[in-house]
């Protein structure tokens, strides 16, 4: 069975669902671990008075016992906290009694820059809310959760991935951007950025270039370009690349007693959709939020009428949590590949496969 991914959830619902098919029996997961991704999910310089009130933690519903996988699906569940204040608002039946606590009212004044006025002519809505619940960025704790069941996964095969910011609308350097998110809350504005992910320890051979839809490079750029806001992918040294001769574009190849290496690595760990044996790097790039405490212009979708756009609670800068969730989402495109390339029932198979493999290969890890 392939590793597959499943998640459900509103922004203010009662609760976030992460549903894993495809694990391997035996493999041992720290709740620690994966409520201190979720944490990081949370934190960052910029970011809401939300994030204080949710504090993510993990929970499990089905798939493991006594802290190993089953090898069935893995249920994992991340309780929405603030949902006691939308309970009416967000009821999945006709609510009975008074309105009360948020939600109550429908949202008619679409934001540019969010799903709301492609969502409600698509699905032939009527009230925004029913599209921006899905389409929020608050669901990606889930893909953050399932993440840490991925990382999980690379690290019994000797496999780490970690995340850094690269530049928060444009500037770089802690201080820098710090200063930036300042001037950008004085002006009630929002910020971009740019993160880095970084896969170290994996051998060459994951991914495949026999179709499109097998290159691991493409499954990188998916799941990084499907992350809400983000609107730019590149690998390796990316588009520096198209502007370089190829005597200088390429990583040549060397070889001593423990096998074939490289000196650099332009490529980011990837050719022809395959890694090579390098670290994978890969860069994604947001656009700045589309909720402003200084809303854009918007057309009522009743009255037909000018007006400003919905403002909600929101974050000066998310990029920090960006690269939380873009680590996630690697992880699990990266699992995935090895979960298709080393198979196995169990955990032990899984590792015994990929230790094989490694010797076979003429491979010098670095």
């Amino acid at each position: 069975m392939p590793l597959e991914l499943t998640t459900a959830g509103e922004s203010h619902g009662p609760a976030l669902i992460a549903l894993i098919t495809g694990l391997p029996a035996g493999l041992e997961l720290d709740r620690a671990s994966i409520d201190e991704d979720l944490w990081r999910r949370q934190q960052g310089y910029g970011r809401s008075p939300r994030q204080k009130l949710e504090s993510d933690k993990v929970e499990v519903l089905t798939g493991l016992r006594q802290g190993r996988t089953l090898g069935t699906p893995l249920t994992l569940l991340v309780t929405n906290r603030d949902h006691k204040n939308w309970t009416w608002g967000m009821n999945p039946w006709p609510p009975e009694g008074e309105q009360h606590g948020k939600g109550t009212k429908p949202v008619t004044l679409p934001r540019p820059g969010h799903a709301d006025l492609a969502g409600v002519m698509k699905y032939e809505l009527g009230d925004v809310r029913n599209a921006l619940e899905r389409a929020s960025a608050r669901h990606t704790a889930a893909n953050v959760a399932a993440g840490g069941v991925a990382k999980a996964l690379l690290d019994a095969i000797g496999a780490r991935v970690e995340s850094s910011v690269v530049a928060v609308g444009g500037a770089e350097g802690e201080d820098a951007i710090r200063a930036a998110i300042d001037d950008a809350r004085a002006a009630r504005d929002t910020l971009g950025g740019t993160i880095e992910v970084t896969v170290t320890g994996l051998p060459p051979g994951l991914g495949s270039y026999a179709t499109k839809v097998d290159r691991l490079d493409g499954k990188l750029a998916w799941t990084l370009l499907a992350t809400q806001a983000v609107k730019a992918v590149e690998v390796g040294d990316g588009l520096d690349l198209a502007s370089a001769p190829g005597s200088t574009a390429h990583d040549e190849i060397f070889r001593n007693d423990d096998g074939f290496y490289r000196e650099s690595n332009r490529a980011g760990g990837l050719e022809a959709g395959i890694t090579n044996g390098e670290p994978v790097i890969v860069r994604c790039s947001m656009k700045p939020l589309p909720t402003l405490m200084r809303p854009l212009r918007s057309v009522d979708l009743e009255t037909k009428e000018p007006g400003n756009a919905l403002v909600e609670r929101s974050d000066v800068s998310a990029v920090e949590a960006l690269a939380v969730v873009a680590e996630a989402a690697v992880a699990f495109e990266v699992a995935i590949a090895a979960r298709d390339k080393f198979g196995g029932d169990s955990i032990g198979d899984f590792v015994a496969a990929h230790k094989a493999y490694v010797e076979r290969i003429d491979w010098s890890p670095h």
